[in-house]
């Protein structure tokens, strides 16, 4: 900052020195007023570079992250969608092996034997028609084409995770389909249930690997909404405003323009002074 004696009238130093300081008051004043208005420590690169690129990328990967986390939970609504229907078919297949059963009692003539084939026949019908009708977004689930549907679980390019649904017992497997009063007799009647002994096991097997996949999805889904919290906050406490602290800087910015503006008035006054000499 430049001084002078005061004696030369020409170039107002004072004035100049004041107008200089009370133009970086307002200059500060008008960050700090940018600040509070957005809520943001940071509106611009120039405010931080450095900051300014870190808190970029920050919240990029809290979008990734939130993405991937949508993406878990439309895996999670897909699975929740086939187990519902392989838990009809596992039913079905239980009441299948109590018809069956109940076939093995001596008392039943052929006229019994047969309303039993006939309910269990419409039953195995229905299995058909929950693989048919079992959908998502138009897609069968358990007719084996939905197998190596890739999901991106994670913000990095290796966060994948891959979902294979088999194919769903129908009536046409373990020779199920074609039953009838012979295979209801007592001299067939164990080859029988254990062919749906089995059908019930294969459906097990599928509800488990199902059951393990959400647990799985579970687990991802939790780290993720974690990892977007710790994201956010990194982000927050280098781009976002510490408000009580910037309402002070503007008090004291305030009272130090007031201060630069009455001298910068005094300073334009001061030549005057000058004129005393000539008197």
């Amino acid at each position: 900052m430049a001084f002078y004696s005061g004696s030369r009238i020409n170039t107002n130093v004072g004035a100049l020195n004041a107008f200089n300081a009370l133009s970086n008051i307002n200059s500060k004043i008008g960050v700090i007023q940018m600040r509070l208005a957005s809520g943001k420590r940071i509106n611009s690169a120039a405010d931080d570079p450095a900051g300014y690129t870190l808190s970029t990328k920050l919240k990029a990967r809290s979008r990734a992250l939130g993405q991937a986390l949508n993406n878990v939970g439309e895996a999670k609504n897909i699975l929740s969608v086939a187990e519902g229907g392989l838990q009809n078919m596992h039913s079905i297949y239980v009441t299948i092996k109590e018809k069956a059963i109940q076939a093995g009692n001596g008392s039943y003539g052929e006229e019994e034997l047969d309303a039993i084939v006939t309910q269990i026949q419409d039953l195995l019908n229905e299995t058909d028609d929950i693989i048919a009708q079992t959908k998502f977004n138009k897609t069968k689930l358990l007719d084996a084409n939905f197998t190596g549907k890739i999901f991106q679980v994670g913000a990095d390019g290796g966060d994948q995770l891959s979902v294979s649904l088999s194919k769903a017992i129908d009536s046409s497997d373990f020779g199920l389909n074609n039953i009838s009063s012979t295979d209801l007799s007592s001299t067939n009647l164990s080859t029988t249930i254990a062919s749906i002994d089995a059908a019930i096991k294969t459906l097990s097997e599928q509800l488990q690997y199902i059951g393990s996949l959400v647990q799985r999805l579970d687990v991802k889904e939790a780290t993720l909404q974690v990892a977007i919290t710790n994201t956010d906050a990194a982000a927050s406490r280098i781009m976002d405003a510490d408000i009580a602290k910037e309402q002070l800087e503007m008090t004291k910015l305030q009272i130090l323009q007031q201060t630069a503006t009455v001298q910068l008035t005094q300073a334009n006054a001061q030549p005057q002074g000058v004129l005393q000499l000539f008197r």
